[in-house]
């Protein structure tokens, strides 16, 4: 039986543990082919590169195996991948692992979502996944629990045929105690995220600098449950599925008089 084909990416850049690890457990249920940016893409959303050529070149990945490289975004990686660079069209694009979540309406920032959503574009069901993994002490990152969820999820979504052409799922993993089985919250989207602040400061030149930073919100507004920012703060691994369509449908009725006024009226 043929082995069902699964694009991999990240923001994160091609030699990121998180993209490694999460190899490692495709690797078990599913063909899986890499291209992936050479360098860090965090916050890059949507970005495409239309001005100038990009490059795409083989390259060994750290587990030994045969993977791609670009000089692109993950948006680039995987629109280069589905035009003709990869000779087989995938099952399924997955983006990951990134360090970091990724909730809230802070996906519009992430180069991680925007390579799901590329593969979205083109018909083909995609995941994005991040994880808090860590890393902030002594101990090392630990993208293990995500990856080894991933992979059943990837598995799952396969064998079933289940997500629709045009959807992703942005899927977050949060910091698992060990021992504990994961528990999944389908999810809709949250508000923010980070409560967002400036830093100022002078370089050694006398001339101002400004730093845009944020830290995770540490309490939850009531109106957040049943989100992916809810479920987070709680220890749920949150599944929240994301269509392409952004629509306002309910405002569309509302202004349909909109068509029949005057324009020139004021003017």
């Amino acid at each position: 039986m043929t082995r069902k084909l699964v694009l991999l990416t990240n923001d994160d850049g091609v030699n990121a543990p998180g993209l490694m690890a999460l190899k490692a457990e495709l690797d078990r249920v599913a063909q899986v082919e890499v291209y992936a940016p050479d360098r860090n893409w965090s916050a890059a959303s949507r970005t495409r590169t239309f001005h100038k050529p990009l490059r795409m070149d083989e390259v060994r990945l750290l587990d030994g195996t045969t993977g791609h490289v670009s000089s692109g975004a993950p948006s680039d990686c995987v629109s280069l991948a589905l035009l003709g660079l990869l000779k087989q069209r995938p099952d399924l694009v997955v983006s990951g692992i990134n360090a970091g979540v990724n909730a809230g309406e802070d996906i519009t920032y992430s180069g991680t979502v925007a390579a799901a959503m590329e593969g979205a574009r083109a018909g083909i069901p995609a995941i994005a996944i991040s994880a808090d993994v860590g890393g902030e002490s002594s101990e090392p990152a630990n993208y293990a629990p995500a990856a080894r969820f991933c992979s059943c999820l990837v598995a799952f979504v396969l064998e079933s045929d289940s997500l629709p052409a045009g959807t992703l799922l942005n899927v977050n993993v949060p910091r698992l105690p060990a021992g504990r089985p994961p528990v999944v919250k389908l999810t809709r989207l949250g508000g923010q995220a980070y409560s967002n602040y400036l830093v100022t400061g002078e370089d050694p030149r006398g001339r101002s600098y400004y730093w845009i930073t944020g830290d995770p919100l540490t309490e939850i507004p009531p109106k957040e449950k049943g989100t992916d920012i809810w479920a987070l703060a709680n220890g749920f691994i949150s599944i929240t599925p994301i269509h392409l369509d952004m629509t306002e449908y309910a405002l569309l009725e509302r202004l349909q008089g909109w068509e029949n006024r005057s324009w020139t009226e004021g003017v």
